[in-house]
């Protein structure tokens, strides 16, 4: 064990955050995507499929996510 590193058996500690980068509106499914460690356009998608399915329930879980959710 180095000197570095005092807890390698845990991962590094991860945020859920809004993303700059891999965004198309607000971040929200980037950010999603980075920490889930998945694509974000499968992110995408199961969010448009969900709000077509769930008559627009998701699309207001998507806005009070992009209210919540901090900027990387």
């Amino acid at each position: 064990m180095s000197q570095s590193d005092p807890h390698p058996m845990y991962p590094s500690h991860r945020r859920l955050v809004r993303s700059r980068s891999d965004r198309w509106l607000a971040g929200v499914c980037g950010g999603v995507a980075d920490y889930a460690g998945i694509d974000a356009n499968l992110v995408r998608l199961l969010v448009v499929l969900g709000t077509v399915l769930g008559l627009g329930s998701l699309l207001l879980v998507y806005v009070v996510a992009w209210v919540l959710m901090p900027q990387e």
